[in-house]
């Protein structure tokens, strides 16, 4: 690489800037915990609850909302890309995660919550901006009271199965510290 590569890699017409706002978590999380895990979902997905700061970092929105079962939708931006033009594996994880743990809270009643114990994923196929929009849609496999499981999947726009993950969550209480 010349001295002009390196400096053209670096030159104001290669750069690129994102704001992000957000609305603070902490009252939000009051009101979602008096509501049951349906009722907070669905609040999230029609704009009656603002959205985890996570989820606005990212870029993805709720559009499905079925009890034991959410589907994520994520339009990809290179922003969300990693050296070599692919979406780095982490936006996928990230995705992923929130489905499936967004559909136990589904089951959940008010003051009830959960935490990923263990994601497990099988990356199938890479994804890029040319992905067309991805959807992630995690579903129940089996509540429990102490445990619970979900399997998920990550598709590309054309549907084409890019990711298939389970998780383990443990069931937790108002308590979340």
């Amino acid at each position: 690489m010349t001295e002009r590569d390196q400096f053209d890699l670096f030159s104001p017409a290669q750069r690129r800037e994102r704001v992000v706002d957000w609305q603070v978590p902490a009252p939000v999380a009051k009101v979602a915990m008096g509501l049951s895990g349906m009722d907070a979902m669905l609040g999230i997905r029609d704009g009656r609850l603002p959205p985890p700061p996570f989820a606005k970092l990212i870029g993805f929105t709720m559009a499905v909302v079925e009890p034991g079962r959410i589907v994520m939708e994520l339009e990809p931006r290179e922003d969300l890309e990693n050296t070599i033009g692919l979406l780095h594996g982490a936006t996928a994880a990230a995705l992923i995660d929130t489905a499936m743990g967004c559909a136990i809270s589904t089951r959940l009643e008010a003051g009830q919550s959960s935490v990923t114990l263990d994601l497990k994923m099988t990356f199938l196929r890479p994804l890029s901006v040319r992905s067309g929009l991805i959807s992630a849609e995690g579903k129940v496999i089996k509540l429990g009271r102490q445990t619970s499981y979900t399997e998920g999947f990550v598709r590309d726009g054309k549907g084409g199965l890019a990711v298939h993950a389970t998780a383990t969550f443990s069931m937790i209480g108002s308590n979340l510290t």
